[in-house]
């Protein structure tokens, strides 16, 4: 099977071109990285090529050692992956060790992976282990209205939990866990990695101040709907917010505890603070 035939790489590009019509990707923007499974990279194999340098990742990944991903490649516009998806995206293979990965696919105009493989790598690492193998999607997004709260309310992972919580109803379902924040750090390195893969380990979603969102899940459609439903909740906090500093009403700490009976989910205690 040829590699743009294979339904993973039409899935992976749909919610790349999803994010890119939903305004998270300006010029260059955000990444997406896929866990391919062995079936599937077994079913491109003829066009995977096994002559590609080896290069650091820039930090060590060892469990997910000979593992094969689809990445967005660095400096590559998501607006352009549904076009001309051999320029923007690309099958990469790590080495034995975890540490190297080389190109088997795509930029054929040259590039690397996204800037951003280190934290990827460690969370897909984090989120394999957590999940038994279930996730294996990993998305960043510029997504507008987290970015702007990240401006206005403390940088703790229990404010930005109960206030998105409390948005719509349907988020404690959505993300019951809660939501990581990660304050301001550079982008691409070893550091910021390493701070997302340790809420990672608790949380699906992590909040980059003054950046994005970086959310893990099992397929592209759940991935994505994380997403969206987290910055559709940052939308109506911050209408809200215009309209007036308090709220008149809202879902009260009960009303979560009852929520969670019918729809059987755990919400941890320390999100149902009285305010």
């Amino acid at each position: 099977m040829r590699v743009l035939e294979a339904k993973f790489v039409q899935g992976f590009m749909r919610m790349a071109d999803d994010g890119w019509n939903q305004g998270w990707h300006e010029r260059n923007g955000g990444n997406l990285t896929y866990r391919i499974k062995k079936e599937e990279a077994e079913s491109i194999r003829e066009e995977l090529s096994e002559d590609g340098e080896w290069k650091e990742i820039g930090t060590a990944v060892p469990a997910l050692a000979g593992e094969y991903f689809l990445v967005t490649g660095s400096g590559k516009y998501f607006r352009n992956v549904m076009s001309d998806p051999e320029d923007s995206i690309a099958v990469i293979e790590l080495d034995d060790k975890g540490e190297n990965y080389r190109i088997c696919w795509g930029l054929v105009n040259g590039g690397r992976p996204t800037s951003e493989l280190p934290s990827h790598l460690m969370n897909h690492e984090v989120k394999m282990q957590a999940t038994g193998g279930k996730h294996r999607v990993i998305y960043h997004a510029h997504t507008t209205n987290v970015i702007a709260l990240t401006f206005v309310l403390p940088l703790k992972d229990e404010v930005f939990t109960r206030e998105l919580w409390e948005m719509a109803t349907e988020c404690p379902v959505v993300f019951p866990d809660g939501i990581g924040v990660v304050g301001w750090m550079v982008p691409g390195g070893r550091e910021i990695a390493v701070a997302t893969s340790e809420l990672m380990k608790k949380y699906d979603v992590a909040v980059w101040a003054h950046h994005g969102m970086f959310c893990s899940g099992e397929d592209f459609d759940l991935t994505f709907g994380l997403m969206h439903t987290v910055e559709k909740s940052a939308e109506i906090l911050v209408k809200m917010l215009s309209m007036r500093p308090d709220k008149l009403q809202t879902i009260t700490a009960e009303n979560f505890r009852d929520l969670a009976v019918d729809f059987k989910v755990e919400l941890p205690e320390r999100f149902l603070f009285e305010k």
